[in-house]
């Protein structure tokens, strides 16, 4: 196999691997976790949702603003190509602030309150504008691993709410917007826009809260996926991005 060919084989060899590990590791996360493992995660779990939810407009406002040249901002599978089961075509688009833990300077000098209530978030991992267009579903799928906690602040959700959802295993949810919604990504989750309108959320990974055997853990295997291709690969894409769209 020439080198060439190999590296893309050993890439998706380690994504692959890499991830059975992080399902099977679910189990210790959940026996570790001081917080609830179920779907959906009450907002009292975390005190910084109010910090969100009272800031909302000035988020909002900061999204308008890009929102006026969406050209400048890709898609998800642009960004992170493990993505593209998910994200097709125009229909999904991100603007990442942070990256597992990585900060996204550009990004961050273009949207400054945003990033500067995002940073004040402990222990955030991953922060993200998710832009859904209409009449759009992501199909069923699971994250890697429990040892974070997705939160979704409402930011633009389409009138008709009851066409507008996402699944979380057997829950359905919803947006509203200027509010917080928590949920457990490594359950099977998909998204449905079936409205005229786009759907826009301030989209946040936050470390679970552990015991210390938990923490101790997650550490360790936060450590190892910040160092992999999964988050390596996203990282040159924004920058590359960035220095031809900006």
């Amino acid at each position: 196999m020439q080198q060439t060919a190999r590296a893309p084989f050993l890439r998706r060899l380690l994504m692959k691997t890499g991830k059975k590990f992080l399902r099977w590791n679910n189990d210790f996360q959940t026996r570790h976790s001081l917080i609830a493992t179920t779907p959906k995660i009450d907002n009292s779990a975390f005190d910084w949702v109010p910090l969100l939810e009272n800031n909302w407009q000035e988020i909002r406002a900061e999204l308008d603003d890009l929102l006026k040249n969406p050209e400048k901002i890709p898609s998800f599978h642009q960004i992170s190509p493990d993505q593209k089961r998910i994200s097709k075509g125009d229909n999904w688009k991100t603007f990442g602030f942070y990256v597992y833990g990585n900060r996204v300077d550009e990004n961050c000098a273009i949207c400054p309150k945003t990033a500067e209530l995002i940073g004040a978030i402990p222990h955030m991992r991953t922060a993200m504008f998710s832009i859904l267009q209409p009449h759009y579903h992501i199909v069923p799928h699971k994250g890697p691993t429990r040892a974070v906690v997705r939160a979704h602040l409402g930011l633009i959700v389409p009138k008709e709410k009851e066409k507008l959802w996402i699944r979380v295993d057997d829950q359905k949810l919803h947006w509203e917007e200027g509010k917080v919604v928590l949920f457990d990504d490594s359950y099977e989750h998909e998204v449905r826009n079936d409205t005229d309108e786009l759907r826009a959320v301030l989209f946040l990974d936050i470390d679970r809260p552990m015991d210390k055997t938990g923490t101790l853990v997650n550490n360790l295997l936060f450590s190892l996926i910040k160092a992999s291709p999964y988050i390596k690969q996203p990282l040159k894409n924004i920058a590359k991005w960035n220095q031809n769209n900006h």
